[in-house]
């Protein structure tokens, strides 16, 4: 089968990934196989490609948020079928036995592991995954838009619930790329008034669009102050920023995987009970829960469709903040 590979890392500008012929995979116990019918493009794999967060070998073919139809069982697999498609997330499998699985909180699992990371994932014609954690996809959901809520989709909802979103209360979105836009709608949804806080004019469009309240650079003052915040943009600066936009008592989460360093700031930004989290991957129920949410709204994914042969691109696209909404590749 054709997959797209990364052998070391490197800057995306110089085309680090390259599209080879590898093995058909085969199922093993526990498995799905799987033909790719969609995978969408996150800055975690972005991460990864530029060495930011390192796997534990390589080559590696990378993609975690993918949509494929059931084409091999393996052994000792129950409640899927031929043809029907499946959702691969970041969370591959977890261990189920310690302390973090048996509360729930499998995200946290040490001996977890991720797709695109510690196993091959989706920027291929086909993929395995271990039935167990697999998403059942919503039939009114088409395989394009249903990529970008494998990731961008399922950590975003998991942020929105852990910035401690109360009913009424105003959120702000920092960076608004491809969760951001899909938390956007949700939040819309259940009837918060939401400022979005981004450089990129297009950006600002779409999140209007979406039915953002006000928009406007980090650096601008805000309307009111905000109850709860989100930073999806990978920058630790803007930390102490938006500390100072949040009511006392208020929270502010950290949707990203790698941040660069948190500047010291003054004890004053995050006194009067404010809190500050990180967002740490995603459990198996969070992509039950927003999946069915999704289709329920509806989200609806902004797509930038691009062949997968021309990952690279989409990537270099991402990186430049060009795509507005979320890029997705297609075998």
């Amino acid at each position: 089968m054709k997959a797209l590979r990364l052998h070391a890392p490197g800057p995306i500008e110089d085309n680090p990934l390259r599209s080879e012929q590898v093995a058909d995979p085969n199922p093993g116990e526990g498995q799905l196989l799987l033909k790719v019918l969609a995978s969408g493009i996150c800055h975690t794999d972005l991460h990864i490609i530029e060495g930011d967060i390192q796997p534990d070998h390589l080559p590696l073919t990378l993609g975690h948020q993918v949509v494929g139809e059931v084409v091999g069982i393996g052994a000792r697999v129950m409640g899927w079928s031929l043809g029907e498609r499946a959702g691969v997330p970041w969370l591959y499998n977890a261990c189920s036995t310690c302390d973090y699985c048996l509360r729930g909180e499998e995200n946290l699992c040490r001996e977890a592991k991720f797709t695109g990371f510690h196993v091959d994932g989706g920027y291929a014609e086909f993929i395995l995954a271990q039935a167990k954690y697999a998403l059942k996809v919503p039939k009114k959901i088409k395989d394009t838009d249903v990529a970008p809520l494998l990731c961008a989709g399922i950590v975003g909802y998991r942020s929105l619930r852990k910035s401690d979103l109360q009913p009424g209360e105003r959120l702000g979105l920092v960076g608004f790329g491809a969760s951001a836009h899909l938390v956007i709608q949700v939040a819309v949804h259940w009837g918060h008034e939401v400022y979005v806080f981004t450089r990129s004019k297009s950006h600002r469009e779409l999140a209007k669009a979406l039915g953002a309240a006000w928009v406007g650079d980090v650096q601008d003052a805000a309307p009111a102050s905000l109850d709860r915040a989100i930073i999806f943009a990978p920058s630790g600066q803007l930390v102490p920023v938006m500390l100072q936009k949040l009511r006392p008592g208020g929270t502010l989460a950290l949707n990203a995987i790698h941040m660069t360093p948190i500047p010291e700031f003054p004890y004053r930004l995050i006194w009067e009970e404010r809190t500050l989290r990180s967002v740490a991957n995603a459990t198996y129920q969070d992509g039950v829960d927003f999946l069915k949410l999704a289709a329920d709204v509806p989200v609806r994914a902004h797509i930038e469709r691009y062949p997968l042969e021309k990952a690279n691109e989409a990537l270099k696209d991402m990186k430049e903040s060009k795509i507005d909404g979320a890029g997705v590749l297609i075998p």
